[in-house]
């Protein structure tokens, strides 16, 4: 079914176009996702083709039946309205018994919820009602009676999110949704939990994302915006940067051929009389388009921060025993840690664990309950918090920088000046000029990281560092950051961001436990399986002896399987076949324990290269896989007497 139509789309704010003449369809099923460097005007195409604002040019078609969902950065609510009122806000007889059913749930009304459950009986709204609590309960929205003016920024996002996804599975057969930086505000396990949700519930699909795995797990195809056009790339992320740049080679070769032949051109321009003929007439039309092809400019921008970073000493920050708490939360119980220099740490743990107010503690921002917190002297914090710039009405870019500094060092021993360095980080003489107030977010996150930078750290703390920065931005930080020689302390939920970068993580466990995993990201969610799978067969063995099964015990080698148990198998006889593979999956089991072992010590040497790295991050998850299948085949032939 064709949802969305569009043909010669054109939008400009003053004399900057953001897009013209764009073509596209969306058609039901596909899954897209749209990127582009800040301001070029994602957000406008969404809120275009929402209805919420008007192109200058072009037509617009959406098929009658087809309803647009929009998930924006800034959601709007009924600010007098409770949570529970501003998610379940359609009037409709299913809506209205699943809103009284979840507020006498939350109110624990016993009596309530007996008179409900014959209306959800008599609705069939059973099925839509354990949507409605896995959406609820997957994005922690609880206290539903709260007024929605009271919640912060994150609460308001993932309370957006919930109001967006019941909506579209209530009653629309045909959905649009339209996800801008869906991902925001999310801890990683609800990120992973809307991966798969999305791609259960078949939607069709325009998103906008930084988020390179998300990307990668829920779209099937890119579209980008660039220099007015757009261009549309089918496959992953890798398949874009690949095709991208192969298409720039080809254009720049296609401007060299044009600039010789404008030269040939204009000597001919400038030898022709005042007076031509028709065919020179033709020429001269040729010319002009000949001389635009020309002077075209592929501008691949890039931030570049080549940055002079200050001496760090032998002493970097020491944590003695350092407790933490608010109220019965408990944040840090002991904590020990020693930083070295060049280290690369991730922090990871659900949303309200504590991990900002480690980094504060850390930096002295704010006092421990007790234990000690030692900074070296030449240690020089630069934190990129949350919170973002302290916007100064009336302050235009570049006088704010100058509040900073008039001049930058470089790594060199060269400097810039505060505009120079300003275009660095891509403020065009006009933009350096603009007000900050009407800066766009990821603007701002590029104005904050600079300042930061203007301090000269060698200890960098950076606090969801990625939220509202566009890709190309993010490519050239991680590139930065890599290279970077001082400390680097990261809370995010890019995992993209994170297995690039880090060494090891700290792991906010809960109840003050930190947990230091000595690898990335991924490397932990793969520990975390392998764990859950070896409970989980444990579970299983005791289940069978707690049944009183008896049976010669099989031996399970902790080597092959990671358990040791008397397992009890049952009457039925193998048949030669499941005996042969019955052997052949020990066989199976052994080389691919001894294969996993040698991935994860190559993994961490800290040697390997980012594409090589993730080859066996990518080789390890297929392992694990494996070996989970094989596994539990092999239990299951093993309940058989040969």
């Amino acid at each position: 079914m064709h949802y969305v139509s569009v043909e010669g789309l054109t939008k400009s704010y003053g004399i900057n176009p953001l897009f013209k003449n764009i073509s596209f369809h969306i058609n039901e099923g596909d899954k897209i996702s749209l990127i582009a460097r800040n301001g070029v005007g994602k957000s406008t195409l969404l809120r275009i083709l929402n209805g919420d604002e008007v192109a200058d040019e072009g037509k617009l078609f959406i098929h009658k039946d087809v309803t647009v969902a929009l998930f924006e950065q800034d959601p709007k609510f009924d600010e007098g309205k409770t949570v529970l009122e501003n998610i379940f806000h359609t009037n409709h007889p299913v809506m209205n018994v699943i809103r009284e059913y979840e507020m006498a749930s939350e109110n624990e009304d016993g009596e309530a919820m007996v008179e409900l459950f014959g209306k959800m009986d008599d609705l069939n709204a059973w099925e839509f009602e354990v949507k409605v609590k896995q959406i609820l309960t997957k994005l922690n929205v609880h206290h539903l009676e709260q007024a929605v003016s009271d919640l912060s920024g994150g609460q308001r996002k993932r309370v957006a999110l919930a109001k967006t996804l019941i909506d579209i599975g209530f009653d629309h057969k045909h959905t649009l949704l339209m996800m801008d930086e869906p991902t925001n505000h999310l801890d990683v396990e609800m990120i992973e939990w809307l991966e798969n949700y999305l791609n259960q519930e078949n939607v069709t699909l325009l998103l906008v994302t930084h988020d390179r795995y998300f990307l990668d797990a829920v779209s099937e195809e890119i579209w980008e915006l660039e220099r007015e056009n757009m261009y549309v790339y089918r496959g992953d992320y890798e398949n874009y940067v690949e095709k991208k740049a192969a298409r720039i080679e080809s254009e720049l070769a296609s401007i060299d051929k044009a600039k010789n032949e404008y030269r040939k051109e204009l000597e001919w321009m400038r030898k022709q009389p005042k007076a031509r003929t028709t065919k020179s007439k033709s020429r001269q039309d040729n010319f002009y388009e000949v001389e635009a092809r020309a002077k075209q400019k592929i501008e691949d921008a890039q931030v570049q921060l080549q940055v002079k970073m200050s001496r760090l000493g032998g002493k970097v920050v020491e944590m003695k025993k350092v407790y933490k708490s608010y109220g019965e939360l408990e944040i840090l119980k002991g904590f020990d840690y020693t930083f070295s220099k060049g280290e690369r740490i991730g922090i990871i743990g659900k949303n309200g664990v504590g991990k900002s107010t480690f980094m504060n503690v850390l930096q002295k921002i704010e006092d421990a309950d007790s234990g000690k917190v030692n900074i070296g002297d030449t240690v020089i914090f630069g934190n990129f918090s949350q919170q973002g710039l302290v916007i100064k009405e009336n302050m235009r870019v570049i006088e704010f920088v100058k509040t900073f500094a008039e001049n930058f060092p470089l790594a060199n021993g060269g400097s810039l000046s505060a505009a120079q360095f300003l275009e660095l980080f891509l403020f065009t003489p006009d933009k350096q000029y603009t007000y900050l107030n009407s800066l766009s977010g990821g603007e701002k996150k590029r104005l904050q990281l600079l300042t930061i930078l203007f301090t000269n750290p060698n200890f960098l703390i950076l606090d969801e560092p990625t939220n509202d920065l566009d890709l190309p931005t993010l490519a050239v930080l991680e590139n930065f950051l890599s290279e970077y020689q001082g400390c680097v302390l990261i809370v995010s939920h890019d995992r993209y961001f994170m297995d690039r970068l880090v060494d090891h993580l700290f792991v906010f466990e809960g109840e003050g436990e930190v947990r230091d995993f000595p690898g990335n990201y991924t490397q932990y969610r793969l520990w975390l399986k392998d764990n859950e799978k070896k409970e989980n067969k444990w579970d299983v063995l005791e289940e069978r002896k707690s049944k009183g099964e008896t049976t010669e015990s099989v031996v399970v080698s902790r080597e092959s399987s990671g358990v040791s148990s008397d397992v009890a198998p049952a009457k039925k006889k193998m048949s030669f076949k499941e005996k042969r593979e019955f052997e052949t999956l020990g066989n199976d089991i052994a080389s691919l324990e001894t294969e996993k072992v040698s991935i994860a010590e190559k993994m961490s040497t800290g040697n390997l290269g980012f594409e090589e790295l993730q080859k066996l991050s990518a080789r390890m998850i297929e392992i694990s896989r494996l070996l989970e299948e094989k596994e539990l085949k092999w239990l299951e032939l093993s309940e058989m007497t040969a």
